[in-house]
């Protein structure tokens, strides 16, 4: 049976894809079943599906290989950190990595996470651990394939901004570059690093966790909304910002729906009705 993968496939649409809509559940009360009870057409048809049961995969029993393959296409979408980082002898690389996330705001933290394999560690990995800086460039739409370009298996002397086709501009704080395409790009200086091991084999490192403090943030005006709270944030429309999803797969930003937060006070009644059925 052929997958929606290998239909014939549009052209892409220039025009931004982000729209605003209601979500999925509008009318959802406290404690309501996501059941085939009438929540919603999309919610009964997602509960109709469970009735085909679960395939249960241990990790510790499959290939890293295919549990990797596995993963990258369950946890989606993922943002993708653009790091631009520097070697010792001032040799500039650049690579996107999807093993990345904000940690915190105070202070200001975010994670990315490096793998390797038995015969070398990741260019990124190894510049951050010896200079202690980075930076890390948001991806949008317009620009994704010079930023994909620089995944390629470049000798470590090669510097992926010659193919890339992006701008090198000067950071504030750290000595590697920011993209200049990126609307928006973080000077991080190294916080912490974890090399990570397989439990049965001790000595080889497989994966290092970096986690960086952010020491200057930079946002594209034009993209940049002063919405009366604090520093403002990211207009999503204009942002365009690309994720990551399972196998060579990129991925927009569609729709958007606002969700509130449940206040108790609010909902506490409701809760204390429920326990009691």
């Amino acid at each position: 049976m052929a997958s929606s993968r290998d239909s014939p496939r549009p052209e892409f649409a220039p025009e931004p894809a982000f729209k605003w809509v209601q979500p999925p559940n509008k009318d959802w009360k406290t404690g309501q079943k996501f059941d085939e009870s009438g929540t919603s057409a999309i919610a009964a048809e997602w509960a109709k599906g469970a009735s085909a049961g679960y395939q249960t995969f241990l990790p510790e029993k499959e290939k890293p290989q295919d549990i990797y393959r596995l993963m990258i296409s369950g946890i989606t979408p993922r943002p993708v950190a653009f790091v631009s980082s520097l070697a010792p002898d001032g040799t500039a690389n650049l690579a996107p990595f999807s093993y990345f996330s904000m940690v915190c705001h105070n202070p200001p933290l975010v994670s990315v996470s490096f793998t390797h394999s038995r015969t070398r560690q990741k260019d990124s990995s190894v510049n951050i651990r010896q200079t202690k800086q980075f930076t890390v460039n948001i991806i949008s739409e317009p620009w994704v394939e010079g930023a994909n370009w620089t995944s390629t298996d470049a000798p470590v002397e090669v510097e992926e901004w010659i193919g890339s086709g992006l701008t090198k501009v000067e950071s504030t704080f750290v000595k590697p570059h920011r993209v200049g395409e990126s609307a928006f790009s973080m000077e991080c200086e190294l916080f912490s690093l974890q090399d990570i091991s397989p439990p049965d084999d001790p000595d080889f490192v497989s994966g290092t966790l970096v986690l960086g403090h952010v020491k200057a943030i930079h946002v594209r005006k034009d993209i940049w909304v002063d919405d009366g709270k604090g520093i403002g944030m990211m207009d999503p429309v204009k942002f365009r910002a690309i994720s990551r999803l399972g196998g060579l797969t990129f991925a927009r930003v569609g729709e958007g729906f606002e969700i509130p937060r449940p206040v108790w006070s609010e909902v506490s009644e409701e809760v204390a009705k429920l326990k009691q059925k």
